[in-house]
Formats: structure tokens, sequence, C-alpha cells
């Protein structure tokens, strides 16, 4: 699976969980960035993702994500 597919599909995940058709991701995406991002939006995003990519994060994994790039990297590295 290439970036720009995951780029396509996580950025579908994430508009429907904040339900904002105009949220536009990358790299160096935070939480910051989005409005009402906050920790239980967080379950619900991990959730979303885990279920569109059919993996699972490990706990660790998630406390240590600092932004969007590093879970594409582990969806890239584990997603079917």
């Amino acid at each position: 699976m290439n970036k720009n597919e995951i780029v396509t599909r996580l950025t579908a995940v994430f508009r429907d969980v904040f339900d904002d058709d105009s949220i536009v991701i990358n790299d160096n995406t935070t939480a910051n960035d989005i409005d009402d991002w906050d920790s239980i939006e967080h379950i619900n995003l991990i959730g979303a993702v885990e279920e569109e990519f059919g993996i699972r994060f490990k706990m660790r994994e998630v406390s240590g994500m600092k932004n969007v790039g590093e879970m594409m990297n582990i969806i890239a590295e584990r997603a079917k």
C-alpha cells in the first residue's frame, strides 16, 4: 500500500470521525490542528483507523504517536 492510498483512506476516516469534510491531513497533523480532537475522539479515531486498515495498534504505539505521519508509518508497515 502506498502513501497516497493511506492518506486518501485515512483522510476519509478523519472526516467521518470528526464529521468535518474540510479536514486535510498531512504528516505533521496533530490533535491541536483539528477541532474536537479530544481524548474521547482519539479513542474513536484509533478504532476507526484499525477497522479501516485491518490492523490493531499496540497501546505503546497509540500513546507514543506524536502526529499523523507516525500513524501512517505504522499503517504502511502492517496494513493489508
